[in-house]
């Protein structure tokens, strides 16, 4: 993304909707998902921003859809709306942006990466660097839209961001709260499978790892034995891992968490600790 696209959902157009219906010549306006904010006219032709327009007809659909982001590409004067998502050829799902009332969540094949139900991702993501502590040398085993990253780095010295998923680091580069993943010196993203990435790591190499993964059914191999041992491997004497797994005390939380700690200490980690207000479990070398 560039600072001069727009990108928003039915958070920022539908109160501009409503400000036309009560007769009002102009509204607060967000162009990057509420991540700054200025102010639009209202007009009889449409939402007017930096002299663009964007139409009623639009304008109502964007107000109505509230599972998606969109990019106002001009053309003639015009805002016209995009879904932001992409089909991934890698993994063939679907990759796009859900939104919420600050930084989107990342959806993959319609599941939400992020919680949003109670915490937002921002929330969510101060949640998880909370439990982790990083510092030093942080490894962030799936990068997502980068929220773990950025928030690690602004504690710790480096941190290395892995990605399997081409289409995830493009959708990332349309939020504007994903910025700092690419533009943060002391991050380091690396496209690759992390379970080929973490084989290749020297030993003892982080001093912290970060692991949020999707959910088994999506990535099973990240919650696999030898992919533990793994971890356990590059991972400095004394140091600790954070482990996102799901809300601990749901039926399916419930069930993979046991799973979890069990293999966590087959491959050497020590005092397994869950920590349910950040849906995670610690553990350390």
């Amino acid at each position: 993304m560039t600072d001069a696209e727009i990108i928003v959902s039915h958070y920022q157009i539908a109160p501009l909707v409503r400000a036309h219906r009560k007769g009002e010549t102009s509204g607060p306006f967000s162009p990057d998902l509420n991540l700054t904010q200025s102010t639009a006219e209202i007009t009889s032709a449409g939402i007017i921003y930096n002299g663009d327009v964007l139409t009623w007809t639009d304008a109502g659909d964007l107000a109505e859809t509230d599972n998606a982001c969109f990019l106002l590409r001009r053309e003639n004067r015009r805002l016209k709306p995009e879904k932001v998502f992409i089909f991934s050829a890698e993994t063939r799902r679907q990759v796009s942006l859900y939104p919420t009332p600050r930084a989107p969540a990342l959806l993959v094949a319609g599941l939400p990466m992020h919680r949003i139900k109670g915490v937002d991702p921002l929330e969510d993501t101060r949640l998880k660097v909370s439990a982790a502590q990083p510092n030093g040398v942080v490894l962030d085993t799936s990068m997502g839209l980068g929220y773990t990253a950025i928030g690690a780095a602004r504690r710790a010295e480096q941190v290395i961001t892995l990605e399997v998923d081409p289409a995830v680091e493009a959708v990332a580069r349309f939020n504007p709260w994903s910025r700092d993943l690419f533009d943060n010196p002391r991050i380091e993203r690396r496209i690759i499978d992390s379970v080929d990435a973490v084989q290749a790591f020297p030993e003892n190499a982080f001093s912290r790892i970060l692991h949020d993964p999707p959910t088994v059914a999506l990535a099973g191999d990240l919650y696999s034995g030898s992919y533990y041992r793994d971890l356990f491997r590059v991972l400095r004497r004394g140091g600790r891992l954070f482990h996102y797994i799901g809300d601990l005390n749901s039926p399916s939380g419930a069930r993979t968490v046991r799973g979890v700690i069990e293999r966590l200490q087959a491959a050497g980690f020590k005092n397994v600790t869950k920590r349910p207000e950040a849906f995670a479990v610690i553990a350390f070398k």
